[in-house]
């Protein structure tokens, strides 16, 4: 082999050797390089969640009351079907002083809960955080059921003060079997001297569910009350007009007889 060709393939080496120790450089500075790097998994550029983000916050009282989010919850008995359905937004009211504070339940943020029994069903709603909760809880008498209590409870954020709150051995809301109970007009209960809850809209079932569906309605008082005194007023008001019509055509022709006379 010839001093040339050794010389050529010397240089061969080194330009080989200095290729790879550029190469080499790039990629250790751009592994080493975080501005290169860009991912939303936790572990990287995003540092993991502690377990302090999710704690839940605790209710917070407003001052002003607005309309309530409705909810839908089931509570399913042990064969997987359900025994209880209800839909219906909820409104914590606070009464601190003589003045009201509100607070509206968020169904994202309520855990529904619950239990089935032959002539009870209870559904549970609790806030998440220790936030409070809301029971009712459904008796059977023969065909008929009804809510027999409810109670609640509110936990705000600020301080440690709990509202508590119940109604017991009620027969509130009597429906028969596979029925309805509906109204859309607010059903407010007094819990406790400084704890009011209501109810709007409300529509629930109990014990007897065909395929889990709300049976035929049966209506609140105050839904019918709405409905009928505006029929009743207008029929008042029609009955009215007619009494008057009448009572002046029989002046009218009583007139006119005594005119013919003369």
């Amino acid at each position: 082999m010839t001093a040339k060709l050794k010389n050529n393939m010397h240089r061969e080496k080194i330009l080989f050797l200095l290729v790879a120790i550029i190469m080499g450089n790039s990629l250790m500075t751009a592994a080493l390089d975080p501005t290169i790097i860009t991912t939303d998994e936790p572990g990287l550029n995003n540092p993991e969640p502690t377990e302090q983000s999710f704690l839940p916050q605790k209710p917070v009282l407003q001052p002003k009351e607005t309309v309530p989010v409705t909810g839908n919850y089931v509570v399913n008995n042990t064969a997987g079907k359900p025994c209880i359905k209800v839909s219906m937004g909820v409104e914590y009211i606070v009464i601190e002083k003589k003045k009201a504070s509100y607070f509206n339940l968020d169904p994202t943020t309520t855990l529904a809960t619950g239990r089935c029994g032959e002539k009870e069903a209870v559904l549970s709603l609790a806030i998440v955080g220790e936030g409070g909760y809301l029971n009712l809880t459904f008796e059977k008498e023969g065909n008929l059921s009804y809510v027999s209590k409810v109670n609640a409870n509110l936990a705000p954020g600020k301080g440690n003060k709990n509202y508590p709150g119940v109604i017991e051995h009620e027969k509130l809301f009597p429906t028969a079997a596979g029925r309805s109970f509906k109204c859309n007009s607010q059903t407010k209960f007094h819990l406790a001297e400084n704890l009011r809850v209501k109810l709007v809209p409300l529509q629930f079932q109990a014990f007897k569910l065909t395929n889990g569906k709300f049976g035929e309605e049966v209506e609140c008082w105050a839904d019918f009350n709405k409905r009928i005194i505006p029929i009743i007023i207008g029929a008042t008001a029609v009955a009215l007009l007619l009494i008057a019509v009448l009572t002046f055509l029989i002046i009218w022709n009583r007139r006119r007889a005594g005119y013919d006379r003369i």
